[in-house]
């Protein structure tokens, strides 16, 4: 009985040691990962796969990677039980890659869904107009692109009687789009869509509601990037476009029209061409044709000497 009693406190003490010696090198292992890691990392929360508008953000969407802790923005998640507390879902608010941090202005609050209301900075409102295929670039407009908002109106006069021929103005120039209907991601597709939510501040907004009252409104895509506004903006008339001078190409630099209180060039003599009717010539009269006359020979003999006479007779 003590021989089996030795034998298993034996076996507990080799297993014992067996365990130590594991954790020992499990520690070790972990305290030489530590010192090889670079100072000042720290761990967040980024996308492991990537996120749509809309998409919920879920534990094996994440994974967590280390982040210089000097160059770390602000809203980063560093546990997951901070990023969903309690499983409650969050959902992607704008389009998120693989391997981007996931921040707190990038996702929705703690249970909400998808609003475009959380797109917009402060002091800015979402403003809906209406498009077509061609007053919306054939669909090549997508959210987050910038356009110019062009015009096209009747001039109002004193009255506020609409007066004189349609003229385009801008608008507004450099507005970020939010939505093309209700899509706030594109996939990369050309779609025509029939409304764009555009980014304005409230003033803005409000020449959109009175323009879309007082003409057509149409999106000029502008290229990424490229935020210089045009100071000063002209209004463009039917006069701008006709060449009546230069034909139908644009004038040359330096060419200069003709005054208009030039005299008009002296009207060249028409020629007017006469037909004249050849005259045909007279008709002669007809020859009188004398009907000749038949003659008859006669021969008189009278004793040695003969004489011949001729007698005529008319043809009746």
């Amino acid at each position: 009985m003590r021989r089996q009693t030795l034998i298993a406190v034996g076996v507990a003490i080799i297993l014992g040691l067996f365990a130590v010696l594991l954790a020992n090198s499990y520690l070790t292992g972990r305290e030489r990962q530590l010192a090889n890691s670079p100072e000042g990392m720290t761990r967040v929360a980024v996308a492991a796969l990537p996120l749509s508008f809309g998409a919920e953000v879920t534990p094996d969407k994440v994974r967590f990677v280390n982040y210089p802790a000097t160059s770390l923005p602000p809203g980063t998640f560093k546990t997951l039980a901070e990023l969903l507390p309690e499983g409650k879902k969050r959902v992607a608010l704008r389009p998120i890659l693989p391997n981007q941090p996931l921040l707190a202005a990038d996702l929705s609050g703690e249970g909400q869904n998808a609003s475009i209301a959380a797109l917009l900075p402060d002091g800015m409102r979402a403003a809906t107009v209406s498009i077509n295929d061609v007053s919306g670039v054939a669909g090549f407009v997508k959210p987050n692109d910038t356009v110019d908002v062009l015009i096209t109106r009747q001039p109002i006069g004193a009255d506020g009687a609409a007066q004189g021929q349609q003229v385009t103005d801008v608008l507004l120039q450099n507005i970020r789009v939010i939505a093309m209907d209700q899509a706030a991601a594109s996939n990369g597709q050309p779609v025509v869509s029939r409304t764009a939510t555009l980014e304005l501040t409230p003033l803005d907004a409000q020449k959109v509601a009175l323009g879309q009252q007082l003409g057509q409104l149409s999106l000029v895509l502008r290229k990424p990037g490229a935020e210089q506004n045009i100071p000063n903006v002209e209004t463009v008339s039917l006069d701008d476009l006709r060449y009546s001078y230069y034909g139908s190409l644009p004038p040359k630099a330096g060419a200069q029209p003709p005054s208009a209180a030039a005299a008009p060039p002296a009207a060249r003599p028409a020629r007017i061409a006469r037909i004249v009717q050849q005259r045909r010539p007279s008709p002669r009269p007809a020859a009188v044709v004398v009907p000749q006359r038949s003659t008859s020979t006669v021969v008189v003999t009278r004793g040695t000497q003969n004489s011949s006479y001729e007698v005529g007779e008319y043809d009746r």
